[in-house]
């Protein structure tokens, strides 16, 4: 397949700033993926392709918030779990089916999201100060994980809100750590969903590297930011993101 220069380097810079919007909010698929569909892929390998750039930002993110101190290790592989296990299950149903449910879906993550921040910002946004709850003693967390586990499988764009709700809202941590905790969790489901993409031949990789390079610049830039400002800004960020979430699921 050939594909036009120009549309790839757009493509690349698109992935820059969903690595960014990515890394600190969610809803940078939203960018992405019009943008694979534009190079002439079907929806479903459009889906797949998407896959490359989200687990390589994801590396990136990783590697960064570790280095600063932001990662909560020990915590790690009870928080993953139940996002790998909804991973693997939304993975299989996006290769199986059809996406008549991403529209509907999207619009009804980021829609609640935005109510959440706006009507109860304590709830994505503890206090500093406030006691980090353990994943086995909170099933509305394990639940939420789960489901974003199932929905980044399926379709990906948007479940860093859902991350959030279950990180910070369900756990208590503040927007940076659960930020660093979201990419651990995007990384892990995002890798399994990546192997069941490829089985299904679903993955276009001149795109999906292209993608990668820009989502990694932009993944490496939002950590340092990140961790520079105050957690009001990240929310209003947040908030904000879940609005253009919402109008660019209607658009596209």
């Amino acid at each position: 397949m050939e594909y036009d220069p120009f549309l790839l380097a757009l493509l690349a810079f698109l992935g820059l700033i969903a690595g960014w919007i990515n890394t600190l909010a969610g809803g940078g698929s939203n960018l992405t993926l019009p943008m694979l569909m534009v190079l002439g892929l079907p929806p479903d390998v459009a889906n797949g392709t998407n896959r490359v750039g989200v687990i390589l930002q994801g590396v990136v993110a990783v590697r960064g918030f570790h280095h600063y101190g932001k990662l909560d290790t020990p915590s790690i592989w009870s928080i993953l779990v139940p996002s790998m296990i909804g991973g693997a299950m939304g993975a299989l149903i996006a290769a199986l089916m059809p996406n008549v449910a991403l529209k509907p879906l999207l619009l009804g993550t980021v829609l609640t999201m935005s109510a959440i921040i706006l009507l109860r910002p304590g709830f994505i946004a503890p206090p500093p100060g406030t006691p980090v709850k353990s994943v086995n003693d909170s099933r509305v967390a394990w639940w939420g994980l789960f489901f974003a586990g199932i929905y980044g499988g399926f379709v990906q764009a948007g479940v860093g809100f859902i991350l959030l709700a279950a990180l910070a809202g369900g756990l208590r941590y503040d927007l940076v750590r659960a930020n660093a905790l979201k990419m651990v969790c995007t990384l892990a489901f995002t890798s399994i969903s990546l192997l069941i993409f490829i089985w299904f031949d679903l993955v276009e990789w001149v795109p999906g590297l292209i993608l990668a390079v820009g989502t990694m610049l932009g993944s490496y830039f939002s950590v340092r930011f990140a961790i520079s400002v105050q957690q009001n800004t990240i929310k209003w960020f947040l908030f904000v993101m879940t609005l253009v979430s919402c109008v660019a699921a209607v658009l596209f």
